[in-house]
């Protein structure tokens, strides 16, 4: 069975959902079991506040020593390190812990999200996940999803549960999620958004890490979420796993999601709340 995808089987498709859950356990596993008392920082990203945790590293070495084995003929885009070129059209997006200050507080809300796309990762709305798993490794939970073939979160005994995006429909009755840049003055502007839009939401949850934020969208577990500032391993594997169980990603003016702007949920409050948060480039 063909699919719109790069003409990719159905099976070669469970085969990269398989992988993508493979290695992110593996994952998961290491940042879990050999995290330091003292974790050391590595290095700054975007700020003092942004850190690049040793672990970090160490969780995307893992995923791309797998992928080289296992499939050393596709594309790697990873947050922490160099892109490598591929000849398959297929394209592994990787962020080793979605959550990274959460991870070094140790705060139990981050993630190993993995993501296997096709089309171009640069450019907005050229590129679409096939197969994806955020795995969740304090909860043991993996959030996965092929296309066409639904959402689930497994749990670590084998229970299998079907995702799906909350039915609720006004944006007065929604809880929100979102997130924040690492810039001081980017956080100030992202306050103002968020001052104007309380007064016609119910409430708003801030989790810090953008693939447990999109898969809770996808549970139902807040309503709908939006964010400026992610980048495309941050969304990649939560936008499929979404988008499986019935809900829309769009960016600012309606267009592809992208760094300026990311609203995901059911289709009637995205719809009601992009044109609120949506201030052509607020990052």
């Amino acid at each position: 069975m063909g699919l719109s995808n790069g003409n990719l089987t159905e099976d070669e498709v469970r085969g990269l959902e398989r992988l993508a859950c493979d290695i992110a356990r593996e994952a998961g596993r290491l940042v879990i079991d050999k995290r330091p008392h003292d974790l050391g920082v590595a290095a700054t990203k975007s700020s003092v506040v942004d850190v690049v945790t040793v672990m970090d590293q160490r969780s995307e070495e893992l995923l791309r020593d797998r992928l080289a084995r296992e499939r050393p003929d596709d594309a790697i885009l990873g947050e922490e390190g160099d892109d490598v070129a591929g000849s398959s059209g297929i394209t592994w997006v990787l962020d080793p812990i979605d959550g990274t200050v959460n991870y070094l507080y140790d705060i139990p809300a981050f993630a190993v999200s993995v993501a296997a796309c096709v089309g171009d990762v640069g450019v907005p709305g050229g590129w679409e996940p096939v197969a994806a798993v955020v795995y969740d490794p304090r909860a043991e939970m993996a959030y996965h999803a092929r296309q066409g073939g639904g959402a689930y979160a497994l749990a670590a005994d084998g229970t299998s549960v079907p995702l799906q995006v909350s039915v609720q429909s006004d944006l007065a009755m929604a809880l929100v999620a979102t997130g924040f840049g690492y810039d001081a003055q980017v956080r100030a502007r992202q306050g103002e958004v968020l001052a104007g839009l309380l007064p016609h939401i119910r409430d708003i949850r801030r989790f810090g890490a953008c693939s447990l934020d999109l898969v809770a969208v996808a549970a139902g577990r807040v309503d709908v979420y939006y964010e400026s500032g992610p980048k495309v391993w941050d969304m990649a594997a939560g936008a499929l796993i979404l988008t499986e169980a019935g809900g829309v990603l769009q960016g600012s003016a309606g267009g592809p999601a992208d760094e300026t702007l990311m609203v995901a949920g059911p289709s009637s409050l995205v719809e009601a709340l992009r044109p609120r948060v949506d201030r052509g480039g607020v990052s």
